[in-house]
């Protein structure tokens, strides 16, 4: 199997046509036969690779997803305070400001809030 062609002729000569044919084609399948195992080892292990490489996206997407749900957990907060000084300004451009129109805890609270940063 492993002679080159060249000294394949050359052992086989003297042989008869028959055995030559037998020779070579037996010759032929035991390459085959090597060209398939190596094939089989390659492909076992690109699977593997890319099984590895599934499993590290797969965590990336479920680090994302978290960090994503995070962000629109402080979004929907900020947009909540956003809304309650609107509003504070709306009252606020009506008129002049008194204890009965507006609730001043509410908005102090709000104002007091926004330094604080959720991670």
């Amino acid at each position: 199997m492993s002679l080159t062609v060249r000294e394949l002729n050359h052992h086989l000569r003297g042989l008869s046509k028959e055995e030559v044919v037998r020779l070579k084609q037996r010759r032929r399948t035991l390459k085959n036969r090597g060209y398939a195992a190596s094939c089989r080892v390659k492909r076992m292990s690109q699977k593997e690779a890319l099984e590895h490489q599934k499993q590290e996206l797969q965590q990336e997407v479920r680090r994302l997803s978290s960090e994503n749900a995070g962000m629109r957990q402080e979004l929907e907060g900020l947009s909540q305070r956003f809304e309650a000084l609107q509003h504070f300004a709306r009252t606020v451009a009506h008129g002049p400001v008194t204890p009965h129109k507006v609730n001043t805890t509410s908005v102090i609270t709000i104002v007091k809030s926004g330094g604080q940063h959720h991670s």
